[in-house]
């Protein structure tokens, strides 16, 4: 997570509604910058105690019971709306899938209150479903309702975490606020590694000792002029257990974890498997909170595979950080213009009146 300074915290003032909430990825960014939540909804009841010991708010339950004019007035709506539905491993069913139509309850709060940004967060497949269809649908609801929509994919590993995460983010500004919507993606290539961020022998990190596991990779590290390690930027396997398949690899410290996963049955494929140490383990809790953004004083489930559940069902609070800054600079060059226009207009104003008491 990314310290912000004071004088930075621009959004002062703002409202923002936490949906599909899990446990407050979204909510650390936007406060970050000094928002304020003031409505959370989130369906998995671990997730909501965990979203409650760290953000003293309980989220209510079912968004699809949960009538819009019941929530508070927000400036800004946000959610990482759940993904099975437009997941490769999913059904690939979109919109036909129930899970698939909660955008749509999405679409109703913002048909009500008319926030003035909506910023959405959904795995990378969102933009390939039924040939680019389902996107489309995304888009096009919310141009209708008169916002101006950006999405782009982002890989969390550009933005100085290192995870190959690649999500697609959407962004749209309510036109009656914002008439000239200049927003632009942020573009960053920061360098990190597993390494930044493991811990000294952790007790959560589990370690695996079997009789089937192969390295077919003697990885050394590049160095550069300065005698500086040349980060990869990326996921680096060295090694499998077992047949292979991404939960068996086995990845070097040097490079990047692969994408958090919340659900998989294999050996590592939460997490991955790594060679750290001399030793063949996964990543712990506390590593996989890192890994998306989450401070130190996070407090996560004391069930280890609820644990990793929760942080590959989060969002990276980096990207969000990054996000969030461009968001900013649109809202202020909007006001910006907006004040030049009064500004100009009073001139205008002030000359016609002038003139109207010449002879």
């Amino acid at each position: 997570m990314i310290e912000i300074e004071e004088a930075d915290k621009k959004l002062k003032g703002f409202k923002f509604i936490d949906l599909f909430a899990g446990i407050g990825g979204f909510h650390y960014a936007l406060k970050s910058f000094g928002a304020e939540c003031v409505f959370a909804s989130e369906i998995d009841k671990k997730a909501s105690a965990t979203y409650y010991l760290n953000h003293n708010m309980i989220p209510q339950g079912d968004i699809t019971k949960i009538d819009e004019k019941d929530i508070p007035s927000h400036d800004i709506l946000c959610g990482g709306f759940p993904c099975q539905a437009f997941s490769i491993s999913g059904k690939q069913k979109g919109f036909e899938d129930t899970r698939g139509t909660l955008f749509f309850d999405i679409a109703r709060i913002v048909n009500h209150h008319r926030p003035r940004i909506v910023f959405l967060e959904n795995v990378k497949n969102l933009t390939r479903h039924d040939s680019g269809k389902t996107l489309n649908v995304v888009l096009n609801t919310l141009n209708d309702m008169n916002y101006d929509v950006h999405y782009k994919v982002l890989n969390t590993s550009k933005f100085g975490l290192p995870q190959n995460r690649e999500r697609v983010y959407i962004v749209a500004f309510n036109k009656t606020y914002y008439s000239n919507s200049d927003f632009v993606f942020p573009v960053s290539n920061r360098t990190s590694c597993l390494n930044d961020i493991l811990e000294k022998d952790p007790v959560d990190g589990k370690i695996i000792d079997r009789d089937d596991v192969q390295f077919y990779k003697n990885y050394t590290p590049q160095r550069n002029i300065f005698g500086e390690i040349d980060l990869p930027n990326k996921p680096i396997q060295i090694g499998k257990v077992n047949k292979g398949g991404q939960g068996e690899r086995i990845y070097h410290p040097i490079g990047h974890s692969i994408t958090l996963s919340a659900y998989g049955g294999g050996v590592g494929a939460k997490t991955g498997l790594y060679k750290i140490d001399g030793k063949i383990r996964k990543l712990s809790p506390r590593e996989c909170a890192r890994l998306q953004g989450y401070p130190e004083t996070f407090i996560f489930p004391k069930s280890i595979p609820e644990a990793h559940k929760q942080f590959g069902n989060s969002v990276s609070i980096n990207v969000l950080q990054y996000i969030i800054k461009e968001i900013i600079n649109t809202v202020e060059s909007n006001e910006q213009r907006t004040n030049a226009r009064l500004s100009n207009g009073e001139e205008w104003f002030q000359k016609r009146k002038r003139d109207s008491f010449k002879v």
